[in-house]
């Protein structure tokens, strides 16, 4: 009796150094759904999953909610982007010793920690806003705090990855993680939209604190082998510094770094003027506000799916480069748009286009660093999300009280597009390096 034809069984080849940064393997045969959520066949990772999945739709809502509450108060871009930069200053501060505590402790237990304070600040926000008296240094307070728990959850959270996959599974995690975070980014800022018209803004930050227990719960769940602290253990400071000259000699790891620090700095800087975009430019209420931010993280949500399926076949520059320059020309568009549905298009490909850039930038600064020196070098990529994180809320805040939001947002737009034509020359220049250090 015939048996029905098997699908044949992936293939498998070896990745080159100059792309991926140390020998890996990547998939050359047929690609299905289970290629896409390979990295969920880890029981820990599936943990993650789920817990991260429920909290950051929480953390979307008091995003969306704590940017229109600041403008209502306000009515100042300045503000809107002072509050942006105290919530990410932390980072420029702290993220060194964040990721030096990674290195050194357990880094579920470092989660952990952080994850509970974040809850507490969540529900001391909540509490004031619905107690009508919320006052805005009080709101730069709260955003400072969240600050300094993100700056040592980043570092240890993103060298977590590892431990609850595998080096083989590691690029499909960083793309599931960035696809539950932008699909948070669909579903959460719709929500807080509808909530805020309906029932009052304070149950976008209750409810956000809520959604933090479940990832508690599920870190709780995880079954780990037991942590055991390096050998040797250096001041803080030795570590750190060894952190700096371990990517300072990384030439992959350094250009992406300075990369990232621009597009820091004048591109994810239009997220914090949306809120001003949506009342001045295109007249539309707290609905249409949360909309526009389901719009971006829909793309966003297509990017990280796209780069979870085909990340291992598609060359890593193409996706980093061609995702930052499709980034850069929707923001030129949204620029000039003044018709709402043609504003979520824009909003869609350049979610779409950033998270090609950032999945695949992440990943491929993850997998070329030794397993030793991972939590201080996320900690460096936290400092340069962080630290050009509040200059970018700044500068944007500031140049469109000067010039006006559209402007501004394609100003950054055009750097941004430069800064990678300036990556795309010096690699084309010297696209053969000698082995950097692992």
């Amino acid at each position: 009796m015939p048996t029905e034809p098997s699908e044949p069984p992936a293939q498998v080849a070896s990745v080159p150094h100059e792309i991926a940064g140390q020998p890996r393997r990547g998939i050359v045969g047929g690609m299905s759904w289970r290629d896409t959520f390979a990295a969920l066949k880890h029981r820990n990772f599936r943990l993650f999953f789920v817990g991260q999945l429920v909290s950051l739709i929480g953390t979307w809502m008091q995003s969306t909610a704590q940017g229109w509450l600041v403008y209502q108060l306000t009515g100042s871009k300045v503000l809107l982007g002072t509050v942006a930069a105290v919530g990410t200053l932390p980072m420029l501060l702290l993220s060194l010793w964040g990721g030096s505590v990674a290195d050194r402790h357990s880094k579920r237990a470092v989660v952990l920690y952080t994850q509970t304070g974040m809850m507490l600040t969540a529900f001391v926000f909540a509490a004031l806003v619905g107690s009508g008296h919320i006052q805005i240094w009080e709101i730069l307070v709260l955003a400072a705090l969240g600050g300094v728990a993100m700056a040592f959850d980043m570092p240890a959270r993103q060298a977590f990855m590892v431990e609850m996959t595998s080096h083989e599974d590691l690029m499909n995690a960083i793309s599931l993680n960035s696809s539950i975070v932008n699909g948070a980014r669909v579903v959460g800022p719709a929500v807080a939209g509808f909530l805020m018209a309906r029932v009052g803004m304070a149950w976008c930050f209750l409810l956000n604190g809520v959604s933090f227990i479940a990832v508690i719960v599920e870190l709780l769940m995880m079954r780990l082998p037991k942590f055991v602290p390096p050998q040797r253990l250096h001041s803080t400071g030795r570590h750190i510094l060894e952190g700096f000259r371990y990517v300072a000699g990384h030439r992959r790891v350094r250009i992406l770094m300075l990369l990232f620090a621009v597009v820091g700095v004048f591109g994810w800087s239009y997220a914090v003027l949306l809120p001003a975009y949506a009342t001045d430019v295109l007249h539309v209420g707290e609905g249409g506000y949360g909309v526009l931010l389901s719009a971006n993280g829909c793309g966003a949500l297509l990017g990280a799916l796209t780069v979870a399926t085909w990340g291992s076949r598609v060359r890593s520059r193409l996706l980093i480069l061609g995702g930052l320059w499709l980034f850069s020309a929707m923001l030129v568009a949204l620029a000039v748009v003044r018709w709402y549905p043609l504003a979520l298009v824009c909003l869609a490909l350049s979610g779409w286009g950033m998270l090609l850039y950032f999945s695949t930038t992440n990943t491929l600064v993850q997998s070329s660093v030794s397993n030793a020196m991972r939590g201080r070098v996320m900690g460096i990529w936290a400092l340069v999300f962080g630290g050009m994180m509040p200059l970018g809320g700044l500068e944007s805040g500031f140049l469109s009280h000067a010039v006006g939001v559209p402007w501004t947002i394609t100003a950054g737009a055009l750097i941004c597009a430069g800064a990678g034509l300036w990556t795309w020359w010096v690699v084309r220049r010297n696209p053969t390096t000698p082995r950097d250090p692992e």
